[in-house]
């Protein structure tokens, strides 16, 4: 096989804030994997407070590009299992050697994801639209620009029962709240049920993600459902939230990629959790994989390319509020040209 890169830094419609920091621009980095006569696409996002930047996937890459070439590819599993044991400390690059390897799967299959996996795309929920943290104004101005069936609302400020309240005064559309650990025991026990009573129907990572006792404590007394996020990052995290929450959001780029995606859907669904999928502002390269997941999951982030100011590929449409693969071999996009030259 034979990899190549790409590095997109496409700018946001909106600078995005959430708890953590800003953002004004997303970096990526993009993969293609060739092999066997087609190409295979897959993305990872740098993700600062995770400390992973593009410079440091490429460096990894470099390092074992001789491995993970010499790879003889059958199937996306087995070459997950040789990527997860050769570069055991980066996830993110991992996934977007993934999600090629499926992509390059599907195509020398000639068959969709969702084909390949038996799952009917008319059972995807409805994916969300965030409104990144800002002045109430502008948050409200910024809904009122993307009419669509669910928002999801970043919070973690004092005013956060404000902000929702203002948001509620333009919108009936239900909300989904994300506090990206920025809450303590005390707030959370304030806020949420207010919330609830704001027309919110979830509550994602209340707070800080080791914070185990805390969460004991609000799983217990919360009206409203809570998902992990920052808690449930790798497999081995499902079993934990188990009484903790009563469900996870799942990143491709955190997990490692679909091929544990998939494993952990089905553990979840063991424990009596609900499940999400989430981005973390992926182009359509990245969004295509979550969207392949749609029909297994109860709720879909799935927003990346509504939110950025660009794509990285085109084939994925957006009806009635929820992401619809093309059909099409693999992840069903087609990347832009001149990416990879």
């Amino acid at each position: 096989m034979r990899v190549r890169t790409a590095v997109s830094n496409l700018p946001f419609q909106y600078p995005f804030t959430i708890s953590k920091g800003t953002k004004t621009h997303q970096p990526s980095l993009l993969i293609e994997l060739e092999g066997l006569g087609q190409r295979g696409y897959g993305e990872a996002p740098a993700i600062a407070y995770y400390d992973v930047t593009t410079d440091k996937m490429l460096a990894a890459l470099t390092a074992k590009r001789v491995f993970v070439e010499k790879f003889a590819f059958t199937d996306p599993e087995r070459y997950w299992h040789y990527l997860h044991h050769l570069l055991p400390g980066d996830p993110f690059l991992v996934c977007a050697l993934d999600i090629a390897a499926w992509d390059l799967f599907g195509k020398l299959k000639r068959a969709s994801l969702q084909k390949l996996w038996g799952l009917d795309a008319a059972g995807a929920p409805v994916t969300d639209y965030t409104i990144g943290i800002d002045a109430p104004e502008r948050m409200v101005e910024k809904m009122l620009a993307k009419p669509w069936p669910v928002y999801k609302v970043k919070l973690g400020a004092p005013d956060d029962l404000d902000i929702v309240r203002k948001l509620r005064a333009h919108t009936d559309m239900p909300f989904r709240v994300d506090a990206n650990a920025a809450w303590s025991l005390d707030e959370a026990l304030l806020k949420i049920p207010a919330l609830a009573d704001l027309g919110v129907e979830l509550v994602e990572q209340p707070l800080a993600k080791d914070n185990w006792e805390g969460m004991k404590t609000l799983y217990a007394a919360s009206p409203l459902p809570l998902f992990a996020d920052e808690s449930c990052v790798f497999e081995a995290d499902v079993d934990r939230c188990a009484g903790f929450f009563h469900g996870i959001n799942i990143k491709l780029t955190k997990c490692s990629g679909l091929t544990p995606a998939r494993r952990m859907v089905t553990r979840a669904r063991e424990l009596g959790l609900r499940v999400m999928g989430g981005s973390m502002n992926e182009t359509s390269i990245g969004t295509a994989a979550l969207a392949a997941l749609g029909p297994l999951l109860d709720y879909a982030d799935f927003d990346g390319p509504l939110l950025l100011d660009g794509d990285a590929a085109t084939g994925l449409a957006f009806t009635d509020g929820r992401v619809v693969p093309s059909g099409q071999p693999g992840l069903g996009i087609r990347v832009n040209e001149g990416i990879f030259s």
